[in-house]
């Protein structure tokens, strides 16, 4: 509260022009960033871009469609909008330097040219690959790419998934992504029908054969990276059992109840593991499997080697110590699982782009409390991050908010001190100063208002269809609504 008083003091008694600022990426980390600033200084002006031509980023396209409560987060991002010193830029690619600009496409450097400061939230759009033989043949695809073509991220919507192929699908990785992936995968299709699934994803679903799902993680249920409460409505699914080793699981619970007892969440998870679900393994026409200390070591296939049939794992062992401490060593011991679908969820990586400094082992933008290093450890003047371009692709919303509040209170700092900014002799003008660049490549940047128009479209289709919404899926229909 001091420090709100002294940044508005500092505001209208020193500012003589507004402080530009350009947000890259219009997730969550982008908005709350914009949040925290629009509250604490009264003379900031703030840009948001994103190459789509709708917001929220992984609100709208990570979150899975039986979790409407987690989207709840737009209306908050819908309040940020009112404010008149917002504005909302989409379908407007940020990318290469201005000597290879592409059309469509604004470069950091013309970007830096209107602006005092710029903070990059574009988040992770990649995912790890295994690094195993075969990874490549029809059947294998990312967790990521499944999650985006049932969300409707454009350019997704084609994805081919030999779900009406086969009865078994391994999950690699054990983190929320990863049972929201299974979850989809059994859910009742009349559940998903209420949801804001897509259309073309319903109809596949519907036609799916999966019966079983099987979970994979290289180390044990101490050291899994999913939620109480995703465990909770996995083991709840209808008509769906759970199967484990069950003795050895219980064993490595009451191995670890010195460290459970000083872990409360920890404790809750593992308490909801042990009791696992109460639908029958005799009466359940559907399972799904968690299995630990298990590493994939090479993708089974038919004999062409163009199509999925199974998954060889090399068995662990646990060395090191507890809970994250733990490490998998490989015990050169082997075990095969058939199967006709591999999703791997183990991980997203953020992607390097032209002038922003980036840390290429670590996959992150090198930053100090958000604030932009470049690779001497320098402090970058008007350069900032946030999301999980600023700390990797962990956390959930919630962690992302107080990271993207981290930066803003950096800029904040650095505007009371009067630190260097993007080219401190110039008046800035924001977007106003691109337009002619916005003309002469062809881009037609969609307001807030216009999104607004595009959402009141998916509203209307969606009422047709008994869901909360239908979602354009392409951004030319997208476009479509606003001519």
């Amino acid at each position: 509260m001091v420090l709100r008083r002294c940044i508005r003091a500092f505001s209208s008694a020193a500012a003589t022009r507004p402080f530009r600022l350009a947000v890259v990426g219009s997730g969550p980390a982008g908005f709350y960033t914009t949040h925290r600033l629009l509250k604490e200084v009264d003379h900031v002006k703030i840009d948001v871009y994103d190459s789509l031509p709708v917001p929220h980023g992984l609100v709208r396209f990570g979150v899975a469609p039986d979790h409407p409560e987690v989207k709840n987060v737009m209306t908050t991002f819908d309040r940020v909008a009112e404010d008149d010193r917002f504005r909302f830029l989409g379908n407007v690619n940020i990318g290469p330097s201005s000597e290879s600009a592409e059309k469509g496409t604004v470069s950091v450097q013309e970007l830096k040219q209107h602006y005092d400061a710029i903070v990059f939230s574009y988040g992770a759009s990649e995912d790890r690959h295994l690094g195993v033989p075969n990874e490549e043949v029809y059947g294998v695809e990312s967790a990521r790419a499944f999650v985006a073509w049932y969300n409707g991220l454009p350019q997704f919507d084609n994805l081919k998934l030999p779900l009406d192929e086969t009865d078994t699908a391994v999950v690699i990785g054990q983190g929320n992504v990863a049972l929201d992936v299974a979850r989809v995968l059994l859910s009742p299709i009349d559940t998903l029908r209420k949801t804001d699934i897509t259309e073309y994803a319903l109809e596949t679903l519907s036609k799916s054969k999966i019966r079983h799902v099987h979970v994979v993680g290289r180390r044990g249920p101490l050291q899994a990276a999913f939620t109480s409460k995703e465990l909770r409505e996995q083991m709840n699914l209808p008509n769906v059992a759970f199967k484990a080793d069950k003795e050895w699981i219980k064993s490595e619970i009451e191995a670890a109840q010195p460290l459970l007892s000083k872990n409360r969440p920890l404790k809750r998870m593992m308490g909801i593991l042990e009791k696992g679900s109460t639908v029958s393994t005799t009466s359940a026409d559907r399972s799904w499997s968690l299995e630990f200390l298990r590493s994939p070591v090479e993708i089974l296939t038919d004999t062409n080697r163009t199509r999925v049939q199974g998954i060889r794992y090399e068995l662990n062992q646990l060395t090191g110590g507890p809970l994250g401490a733990a490490k998998a060593i490989g015990t050169g011991q082997f075990e095969d699982r058939a199967c006709g679908l591999v999703l791997r969820s183990i991980g997203y990586k953020s992607l390097p782009l032209d002038g922003v400094p980036f840390d290429s082992r670590q996959g992150l933008v090198p930053n100090r409390y958000g604030k932009i290093l470049d690779s001497e450890g320098q402090e970058v003047p008007g350069m900032y991050t946030a999301g999980w371009l600023k700390r990797g692709p962990t956390g959930v919303i919630v962690s992302t908010m107080t990271d993207a509040y981290e930066t803003a209170d950096t800029i904040v700092e650095d505007i009371k001190e009067a630190r260097p900014m993007l080219n401190d002799d110039l008046d800035k003008d924001g977007a106003d100063g691109l337009k002619g660049i916005f003309k002469s490549r062809g881009i037609r940047p969609v307001s807030y208002v216009d999104w607004k128009r595009i959402e009141a479209a998916e509203f209307a289709a969606g009422e047709k269809l008994g869901k909360p919404r239908e979602k354009f899926t392409k951004v030319e229909d997208m476009l479509a609504v606003l001519q």
